[in-house]
């Protein structure tokens, strides 16, 4: 019996002894046991600079050895647990066919005379069960500026897929201190999602499905991923902002967890006889096809100090050479706010005839509100019909919604309308003539399906007559056509922008296998999003102020859609804010007295949309929360060189104690000038609460209000009533 590659025969000494009475020697013999079944390592290659020190093993190519130089953090530590890459390469009869880097030797592990690189090539892979593959992969790491690159590229002669192709590869990442938490943690929905990967490590992929716990973060949500400690981390970069297929970054946990409960990692270097490590591995879904040659998607590396915020510092300095944001309207780049008003859900409620959305563009107006987001205005309401963007006869006739809509926006108020391209409902005589054919279609040529949205009938809250979605492949250029020809209908209505609902994804499919959408197979369904949106630029070309909004997109998308429309909950992290100081973020507001959203939303640089009866309703329904958010609003006006033309910091450059403790609740900006702005929220409802803000080197410093807007001289410590928020402004 083998385990790890270990024999049991070699191991049973040291597993005499529990794991609480075994001898500090038992680990480390494990390892060189473990290590005796690699194989030898002949020399190292290192590249070093100021920062970093990576060792790459002259036999097997592995990078056997990362270390960040300035804090001692040994990031890969163990050679004999080093992986140089995996490929899975799938056969006709078994899928289960992967080549281990471990088991491969390099046929030239070479440093190049630049001195700063490493060249790495291997040849004719043996795969675990189909043979010797005439497979070649050259893999060249660069270290630059305390940045590592790792760029590869595979020539595939065999007559099999490469599937996937996971590199670089880390075989035992740990922490920079034994036992200090580590987290990962990536863009998605405007928000920098987190999960601990130790010293507790959750399984996010099914006990069924996989023999060890493992995580992965997906690229078509995040172009970065960072591994944080409490004050430093590493920042993991795919290094393009229109990848042509997706990535994974993934984290797998061997062997295991001590217990299910809290998900704890073994404490000792060993378990039952198997090396305790974590991997992090980039899974590259290529989909290689037999006889071709790609390039990989460079992977850089780099070690920060810090927070999330240092790390995401190091994101925005490669954003800043490729992001270019289409032309944004000046009222979008002004104060503003929004309302969303459904007209029509697929249960056929009928709630607004096109003629009476004119009461709500009055009521907008009369209250400071800029525009309409406009919902469920065409056939069949709100997820119901798409991608038609036809009129309903029964809400009125096309010309009472065009004359609508101009009456609104002579008042002032812009009108968003409202739509969906990535899905199609199957419902309809239009699907089963026509889109059908444009569906995306899995490997085994089956529908990806989105099991659609319930509304508020019994039968649709119990998902008993849902829509259900084709998920449509906007690869096909016949498919973008006929969504510019349907987006086409918003622009004869004379609207002031779109909002693309669920711009962010495309349900259960990442590939589409349809061998004919005119693309090649598979197709990697999220590079399509681009395209798309150039074709919709294009057509609304002829009105440079038409607005493109969408539902959270990706960051790569704001580019294409500068206004990002999401919702936030208690634990968001202000990501999308920290990334671009100015970008036009809309939050929803949905609560009857809802302070605490509005102060997230003051503290966050967020434009309200107001959503009385989750968006079915009149402002007038709320009073309590349009009142309390026309003072935000009003304040943001009043200060806006600090609260809006300003630079979005974080909690960077300042500290707020609360009662003689450190106060998590607060912003802080920087402005032309150089500056700040302080904002603080005390979200307590149980009553007031003593903050003093820590400033270096303050100015004369102001404090203000939404109830009390005229600035007043600063005191040392203010008291901030319950469910309320105040600013200190430096002068």
């Amino acid at each position: 019996m083998e385990i790890a590659g270990v024999h049991e025969e070699l191991l049973s000494p040291i597993r005499l002894f529990r794991k609480e009475e075994r001898p500090v020697w038992a680990a480390s013999i494990l390892c060189i046991l473990f290590a005796a079944t690699q194989p030898a390592r002949a020399a190292e290659v290192v590249l070093e600079d100021a920062t970093l020190k990576a060792s790459f093993d002259t036999t097997s190519g592995a990078l056997i050895r990362l270390e960040r130089k300035s804090s001692g953090w040994t990031i890969e530590r163990s050679p004999e647990l080093a992986a140089p890459f995996r490929m899975h390469v799938p056969l006709a009869d078994r899928r289960d066919n992967f080549i281990l880097g471990r088991k491969q030797r390099a046929a030239t592990v070479e440093k190049l005379p630049s001195g700063n690189q490493v060249r790495i090539q291997w040849k004719d892979l043996a795969s675990e069960n189909g043979g010797v593959l005439p497979i070649e992969f050259t893999a060249t790491v660069t270290l630059q500026s305390g940045a590592l690159i790792f760029a590869a590229s595979v020539a595939n002669q065999s007559a099999l897929t490469i599937e996937s192709i996971e590199y670089p590869y880390l075989g035992d990442l740990r922490p920079p201190k034994p036992g200090a938490p580590l987290w990962r943690r990536q863009m998605w929905y405007g928000d920098l999602e987190s999960s601990e990967i130790y010293p507790h490590f959750r399984n996010d992929k099914g006990y069924w499905g996989v023999d060890f716990p493992m995580q992965t973060a997906d690229s078509n949500r995040s172009l970065f991923c960072l591994i944080q400690s409490a004050d430093q981390g590493l920042y993991v970069e795919l290094h393009d902002p229109d990848p042509r297929y997706l990535v994974e970054y993934t984290f797998e946990q061997k062997p295991g967890v001590m217990e299910s409960i809290q998900n704890r990692v073994p404490a000792a270097d060993a378990l039952g006889g198997t090396p305790v490590h974590l991997e992090f591995r980039a899974t590259h879904l290529v989909f290689a096809p037999p006889k071709s040659a790609i390039d990989m998607v460079p992977l850089v590396l780099r070690t920060y100090s810090g927070g999330w915020q240092a790390g995401v510092d190091l994101y925005k300095q490669w954003r800043a050479t490729w992001f270019r944001q289409i032309h944004v309207p000046d009222w979008v780049k002004d104060v503003h706010s929004w309302q969303q008003v459904q007209v029509n859900s697929p249960e056929d409620d009928l709630r607004i005839p096109y003629r009476d959305l004119v009461k709500f563009g009055r009521e907008c107006a009369a209250n400071g509100v800029t525009a309409i987001q406009l919902v469920g205005w065409n056939y069949g309401g709100q997820d119901r019909g798409n991608p038609s963007l036809e009129i309903d006869p029964r809400l009125g006739t096309w010309q009472e919604l065009h004359d609508a809509i101009q009456q609104v926006q002579a008042m002032g108020v812009k009108v968003i309308l409202f739509a969906k391209f990535v899905w199609a409902d199957m419902t309809t005589d239009w699907y089963r003539r026509e889109l059908y054919r444009f569906a995306a279609k899995d490997p085994f040529g089956i529908l990806y399906i989105h099991g659609g949205y319930s509304y508020w009938t019994p039968t649709q809250l119990a998902g008993i007559n849902n829509r259900r979605f084709a998920v449509m492949c906007p690869l096909s250029p016949q498919y973008r056509a006929l969504a510019v020809k349907e987006f086409d209908k918003i622009l004869d209505l004379g609207g002031a922008g779109l909002l693309y609902d669920e711009v962010c994804h495309h349900g259960p499919a990442r590939y589409c296998f349809a061998a004919d959408h005119g693309h090649a197979v598979p197709g990697y369904i999220y590079s399509s999003d681009i395209p798309l949106a150039k074709d919709l630029q294009k057509a609304a070309s002829a009105n440079p102020d038409f607005v493109f909004a969408g539902e959270a997109p990706e960051d790569m998308l704001i580019e294409h859609y500068p206004v990002s429309y999401f919702r936030i909950g208690d634990g968001s992290t202000p990501v999308s804010r920290y990334v671009d100081s100015e970008a036009p973020l809309v939050v929803a507001v949905t609560g009857f007295d809802d302070r605490e959203m509005l102060n997230r939303i003051l503290m966050y640089r967020y434009a309200v949309s107001y959503e009385p009866y989750n968006f079915k309703g009149h402002l007038s329904d709320f009073p309590k929360t349009l009142e309390y958010g026309r003072k935000i609003d009003a304040l943001r006006r009043r200060y806006k060189a600090w609260l809006w033309d300003a630079e979005y910091r974080d909690q960077l450059g300042a500290t707020v104690t609360a009662d003689g403790h450190a106060y998590p609740l607060y912003s802080v900006f920087r402005n032309a000038a150089g500056k700040r702005a302080v904002v603080v929220v005390n979200q307590s409802p149980a009553g007031p609460i003593q903050a003093r803000v820590g400033l270096p080197n303050p100015g004369r410093l102001v404090v203000a209000t939404p109830e009390q807007p005229e600035g007043k001289p600063a005191s040392d410590v203010l008291t901030i009533p319950a469910r309320s928020a105040a600013v200190w402004l430096e002068q």
